[in-house]
């Protein structure tokens, strides 16, 4: 079921019968559009389910032949990209930021829109998720399409599970990271990508 409107049509009756169960009037003034609202919220959120996130790595360039040296970790890095997800063991929201950083194959030389990373990013956000999983996801895809060096991507995050329900956290967040290739076999370029991310954070408290 790919169409939106099909989709949305599917499930307003459902989500009317959700209202009535909680002990609500779907009929009253406040509710009378809130199942169709609902719907198009909830498709809205996992729109991401329908699209393939490598179409969006797929744009590509090529670095020149003497552009790039055959020896090197220098990094490519787009930090503080902002998402909000949904978890799906409760269905509710978390939101944060992923930093990602990748190392260009000299013999490919391979690199993509910067833009293209936040993209990559709201395609796997977009969907029913955990932020272990994502993490991944997000590495794996920069790691298989790319064929860079190296990969490293870390998310953090505040999970509303947690700040409305159970545990009540108001004040604490999730660090999750995905590395591959040379993140993974030389320990020294993790340290190298947080004091970036370190400097990128002071510079934006000038």
């Amino acid at each position: 079921m790919n169409d939106t409107n099909t989709k949305i049509q599917a499930l307003e009756p459902l989500l009317r019968e959700v209202l009535l169960t909680l002990g609500e009037d779907p009929g009253r003034e406040g509710l009378k559009k809130t199942p169709q609202r609902w719907a198009e919220a909830l498709v809205s959120y996992t729109q991401g389910t329908d699209q393939n996130p490598e179409d969006h790595l797929k744009v590509m360039f090529e670095l020149g032949e003497h552009e790039y040296p055959e020896q090197t970790d220098d990094m490519v890095m787009v930090d503080n990209i902002e998402f909000v997800s949904t978890c799906e063991h409760h269905m509710a929201p978390f939101r944060g930021v992923a930093h990602i950083a990748y190392i260009p194959n000299p013999e490919t030389r391979r690199i993509t829109g910067l833009s293209k990373l936040s993209r990559l990013v709201e395609v796997y956000s977009n969907r029913l998720q955990i932020q272990e999983r994502m993490t991944n996801q997000i590495a794996k895809a920069i790691d298989q399409i790319l064929l860079p060096l190296g990969v490293m991507v870390v998310i953090r995050a505040m999970h509303f599970c947690m700040i409305q329900r159970g545990v009540k956290q108001r004040s604490s967040s999730a660090l999750t990271t995905a590395r591959r290739g040379m993140f993974l076999d030389n320990p020294g370029l993790e340290i190298k990508f947080q004091n970036y991310l370190n400097l990128t954070n002071k510079l934006n408290d000038l």
